[in-house]
């Protein structure tokens, strides 16, 4: 083994840390972009978001907000990818930050990234709940409590999670196949006919459009809708070839997530003209999107758009619980929670405990929601996929700042390193800073995306700050038996490599 590093930022393992458990897999770059696309709920955003972005947003010059955010969040993953080679865990943002600014900030980025997809999941569980009883009152059956709904996903979602990783993956790409496929065909017919009124929109093309209304709920919004790519390095220990299935996984996503955003959202403009689809969806947000559809392809695909936005809402759901319960097997091995978390199954090769106690918190939270009567919709969702946004672009811009550091710092004592600027410091630089405009645009706005209360943003916000700094004061305190092992496999132990 090398000497350790003499860099505070660079924490080292000891020698004497036991060899974590492993998850082992075989994924390639498609079935973990399936993973993650699937967690963006594609359909769900055009249904849920799109809709919102019009009305409250910048109008018909929404779509163009996709390509702005996708944009940054591009720059964001050139150093996360270019800093993926050296980092051997799957604990994604956690080992990151870890890596480059020490242990403190990486356990605080830990217990926010708990917080933060432990929202985001909610929300899903609210929107599916809700969802899936408007379905089954359309087609004549009984008006049930959304809760019950929420609960049978979960014991299909946990069921899933205890197994191995790739059948999760063949049921969200079948999954994710069904809700994009009706979506791409809305769009080809729009994109043909022109539409029902006044033809192919031109909005997104023209400045005026786009920098109109209030951009800046636009992006709240859109980078919103983004929340799941960033997850492609929790599959590395279950990855083909990590080194290269990581990065090829994360572009991949992000330009198909944006493409398939802009695309979308345009043919909803383009469906009814600029100004009708901006009106409709100030009127009837909640079934826009079912009632274009409708217009378009007739009754029989305004079914299928209600039926598949259902399954969409599961995968994002699965796809969440698959990546909330790698966190929880990673912080399990580090030592920062309960060592049995970091096991994983003999035959399946899966976080199978951290899987069931993800199973078990989110089971408690729906448990609470129920007794406390909160609104499925406009509040467990709004609430918790505010709170998601909050967290997600928080932990991004820790992230950039992590690659610019941990670079640096690998430059500084002379160790061979990627010496790529663009990718170690110019990109993860300008990725920070639209990163931070984000989280400004979004604390500003953050009491509209909640439900128009300045105490609960308050309220929230203070959660996620409090997450964080309970995470940093428990390493401080000792709160992980094994230390982030080292920046570069050159000052890493040849056990830890393999």
């Amino acid at each position: 083994m090398s000497a350790p590093s003499s860099d505070p930022k660079i924490p080292v393992a000891p020698a004497s840390a036991p060899r974590p458990h492993r998850l082992r897999g075989s994924l390639g770059a498609g079935s973990i972009v399936f993973m993650v696309v699937a967690a963006a709920a594609p359909l769900t955003v055009v249904a849920g978001t799109v809709p919102l972005g019009l009305a409250a947003g910048n109008g018909a010059g929404f779509p163009a907000t996709f390509v702005l955010c996708a944009a940054v969040l591009l720059l964001f993953a050139v150093g996360f990818c270019a800093m993926s080679r050296h980092v051997p865990e799957a604990g994604a943002f956690y080992s990151y930050i870890a890596r480059g600014l020490g242990a403190a900030p990486g356990l605080g980025s830990a217990f926010l990234a708990l917080v933060t997809y432990t929202a985001v999941q909610a929300a899903v569980y609210g929107y599916l709940g809700a969802t899936f009883d408007a379905l089954v009152q359309h087609y004549g059956g009984p008006a049930l409590p959304w809760y019950l709904y929420a609960a049978g996903a979960l014991v299909v979602a946990g069921v899933l999670g205890y197994r191995h990783i790739e059948l999760s993956g063949k049921v969200l790409g079948a999954l994710l196949i069904a809700e994009v496929a009706i979506v791409l065909v809305f769009d080809a017919v729009v994109a043909v006919t022109g539409g029902l009124g006044e033809g192919r929109s031109t909005a997104l093309l023209q400045p005026s459009a786009v920098f109109s209304g209030s951009l800046g709920i636009a992006v709240m919004f859109a980078v919103a809708s983004f929340i799941g790519f960033e997850a492609t390095a929790v599959f590395r220990d279950e990855a083909r070839d990590p080194e290269r299935t990581v990065p090829r996984a994360t572009y991949l996503a992000l330009v198909l997530i944006g493409a398939f955003y802009t695309v979308s959202a345009w043919a909803v403009v383009s469906a009814w003209g600029d100004g009708t689809a901006v009106a409709r969806a100030g009127e009837d947000p909640g079934n826009m999107i079912v009632t274009t559809i409708t217009a378009v392809l007739g009754p029989l695909g305004g079914d299928l758009a209600q039926i598949l936005l259902v399954t969409s809402l599961f995968a994002a759901l699965l796809s969440f619980h698959n990546v909330l319960a790698r966190y929880l097997f990673a912080l399990g091995n580090a030592g920062t929670m309960p060592a049995v978390f970091g096991r994983s199954h003999p035959r399946h090769a899966s976080p199978h405990a951290a899987s069931a106690a993800q199973s078990g918190t989110a089971l408690a939270l729906i448990a609470v929601f129920a007794v406390t009567g909160m609104d499925p919709v406009t509040q467990v969702f709004a609430w918790m996929a505010g709170t998601a946004t909050l967290g997600v672009l928080a932990l991004m811009a820790l992230t950039c700042l992590a690659v610019v550091v941990f670079f640096a710092c690998l430059r500084r004592r002379g160790t061979p390193v990627d010496t790529r600027p663009w990718h170690t410091l110019v990109a993860p630089l300008l990725g920070l800073a639209g990163l931070l405009t984000c989280l400004s645009l979004t604390v500003a706005h953050f009491p509209t995306l909640i439900g128009g209360s300045p105490a609960l943003a308050t309220a929230i916000g203070a959660v996620l700050v409090i997450a964080f700094v309970l995470g940093a004061a428990w390493s401080r305190l000792g709160g992980s038996r094994r230390s982030v092992p080292a920046a570069h496999p050159s000052t890493t132990s040849q056990e830890e490599i393999r």
